[in-house]
C-alpha cells in the first residue's frame, strides 16, 4: 500500500497538465504519519508521500547524461513522471525510484490517470488521504 496526500496528487497533476505536451519528472518525498494532521488512522511510522521538488527544466547535465543531480537521492524516496502520450505504466525511459507515481491525460485523480508503481513496473494499491504536513516557512 502506498499512501499519498490529496494535496500532493493535485499539485503533481497540475504540473503535468501545465507541461503538456511535454513530460514532467520530479522527486517526491515522505513524511511519517505521526507528523501529519489528519492521518490519525495510520500507524505513526507509516511513510506518506507529502512533498515534491520543483522540476529543473533545461538542466544540461540531465539532458546529456539522463541523471537528475539537482535533488539529492536521499531526500527523494520516490519519483513522479507524466506520460502525455503514453500508457499508465513505468517505461524504460522513466527515472526510477522505489515508488514511481505515473500520470496520463486527462490528468484526473482516478485509476486510469494516476497510479503508483515499483521500479519493476508492478502497480501498487494507492490510498489518497486528506492529511497535511506541519506548516513550514522558508526560514525553517
Amino acid at each position: 500500500m502506498v499512501y499519498v496526500t490529496r494535496a500532493l496528487v493535485d499539485v503533481l497533476l497540475d504540473l503535468a497538465s501545465d507541461a503538456d505536451p511535454d513530460d514532467v519528472t520530479t522527486g517526491v518525498s515522505v513524511t511519517p504519519a505521526s507528523e501529519l494532521e489528519g492521518a490519525d488512522g495510520l500507524p505513526p511510522e507509516t511513510p506518506v508521500f507529502t512533498d515534491f521538488f520543483l522540476p529543473n527544466p533545461g538542466n544540461p547535465v540531465t539532458a546529456v547524461f539522463g541523471v537528475d543531480l539537482s535533488t539529492p537521492a536521499r531526500q527523494a524516496q520516490g519519483r513522479f513522471v507524466s506520460h502525455p502520450v503514453g500508457e499508465l505504466e513505468v517505461t524504460q525511459r522513466d527515472d526510477l525510484a522505489e515508488v514511481v507515481f505515473v500520470a496520463v491525460p486527462p490528468w484526473n485523480v482516478d485509476d486510469r490517470s494516476f497510479g503508483a508503481f515499483d521500479r519493476s513496473g508492478e502497480r501498487h494499491t494507492l490510498e489518497i488521504i486528506d492529511a497535511s504536513p506541519p506548516g513550514q516557512s522558508l526560514t525553517d
